[in-house]
């Protein structure tokens, strides 16, 4: 009888995906969700799920539906989350509920089974702003921007002594610097499960997801990655909304490799009680992706919009050293950014989106959020 894997949001765009790559690799597969209009329009099972994946519809707050979803399972992969930096500083509550509450009903309920493994999605949101290096060598891991630098437009993170910094690839050893609710519930969510793994000898890992794309993504939703948010831009011959200069620096990572990492941290042991970067090990700048989406897609003739403003909670260049990802999973990213925004492209062919970038944009401002 094949191992049975239970995946909270397993409904959801990186879960599904996970989901198909563990069902390739023999495993029987389950998931929970909530199937969350957010994210889900029609609240009915989504068309990408596979077939063969069990869906449990639930609420991770509710014991008997994560008691049910439990039932038979041998590990376990936490997707299940609200996701948003800038919707988490106004839907502070749901967000806390939801990522923290949640995954404290989730480990209880695991507590009292026999549960095999167990695999966390956490965030490099949870880094705040990433690594720098001053001109003199000297390494910073704690720059944070302050808000009078932001109101300057002054975008880039100084030295103590005003001096420029050099953005470096982040390793899993600078300290977290929680900038939003949503960042600090995924931090809650990793120490969480690291501390019941410990407790009860369940072999755990979390992993820290960059920016994941790829399809099936869910297009309407604002608050989704950002390629996802451009895509629907420009589905509609709307410019991408760019926020600061565009010159923000992320590590853009396909979501079929994140879904390979997610299977080999159920196998490695070597990887038990880590936590470990999910990149691609590259950096690109925002408006570098905006233009080449659009490129792809054949609309090079919408520029992105760049607005000048920032929101709060944003960080300026956080980018991903997968070191050891390397060492204790044999992880290498597949799939370079190009292949993989062209792969998207070719998804995006025929579909629909409903553009709400203007709406979220419009109640963080109206929240003081974005300036």
């Amino acid at each position: 009888m094949s191992e049975c894997v239970l995946i909270t949001g397993g409904a959801g765009f990186i879960g599904s995906h996970v989901g198909r790559e563990l069902l390739h690799s023999g495993f029987t597969v389950r998931a929970l969700d909530d199937l969350n209009p957010q994210v889900h329009e029609a609240g009915a099972r989504p068309h990408y799920l596979d077939d063969d994946v069990e869906l449990v519809i639930g609420d991770l707050r509710d014991p008997q539906a994560v008691s049910r979803a439990l039932d038979g399972v041998d590990d376990v992969v936490h997707f299940a989350a609200r996701v948003g930096v800038g919707q988490s500083m106004y839907e502070i509550a749901d967000y806390t509920s939801v990522n923290t509450h949640g995954t404290g009903v989730l480990l209880d309920a695991m507590a009292q089974r026999d549960v095999g493994r167990l695999l966390v999605a956490s965030s490099m949101s949870v880094y705040g702003e990433g690594l720098y290096r001053a001109p003199d060598g000297t390494l910073h891991d704690n720059i944070q921007r302050t808000p009078d630098q932001l109101a300057r437009k002054q975008w880039d993170p100084l030295g103590l002594d005003g001096e420029s910094l050099e953005p470096l690839p982040t390793p899993e050893t600078k300290p977290p610097s929680l900038s939003s609710v949503y960042a600090l519930g995924k931090y809650d969510q990793e120490r969480m499960c690291l501390l019941y793994g410990a407790a009860y000898g369940v072999p755990t890992v979390a992993l820290r997801f960059f920016n994941v794309y790829g399809p099936d993504q869910a297009l309407s939703n604002p608050y989704t990655g950002v390629l996802a948010i451009f895509a629907a831009r420009l589905l509609n011959n709307r410019p991408p909304m760019v926020f600061e200069d565009g010159e923000q620096r992320r590590d853009f990572v396909a979501v079929q490799d994140v879904a390979r990492a997610c299977h080999l941290a159920l196998i490695a042991d070597d990887a038990v009680g880590h936590v470990l970067n999910i990149g691609s090990g590259r950096s690109a700048t925002v408006t570098e992706v905006a233009e080449q989406l659009a490129k792809v897609t054949g609309k090079s003739h919408i520029e992105p919009e760049v607005t000048g403003k920032y929101r709060v909670g944003d960080i300026r260049h956080c980018f991903a050293d997968i070191t050891l990802a390397r060492e204790l999973l044999a992880f290498e990213p597949a799939i370079d950014l190009e292949e993989g925004v062209a792969a998207l492209a070719q998804w995006l062919e025929g579909q629909v989106a409903v553009d709400r970038v203007d709406d979220a944009a419009m109640e963080l401002s109206s929240r003081g959020l974005a300036r």
